[in-house]
């Protein structure tokens, strides 16, 4: 599962699937937003990205059910 911040949701994954960006998700194409969060800045985003990557698969699993 990957977690990451960005300013335009779209052309993310759009560079995602062309196999550029990270590289967990180059070896996991096509990939799909499932789930996201808006913020009003940019520390906000990291501080909040940083938060879930700590967290398990399960809890993350628990947080794109809601």
């Amino acid at each position: 599962m990957y977690v990451g911040f960005c300013s335009n949701l779209k052309n993310r994954e759009a560079v995602h699937n062309k196999g550029k960006g990270a590289k967990y998700t180059k070896l996991r194409r096509p990939v799909r937003i499932v789930y996201f969060e808006e913020f009003n800045s940019l520390v906000e985003a990291m501080r909040r990205e940083k938060q879930v990557k700590g967290w398990t698969r399960v809890k993350k699993e628990e947080l794109i059910k809601k």
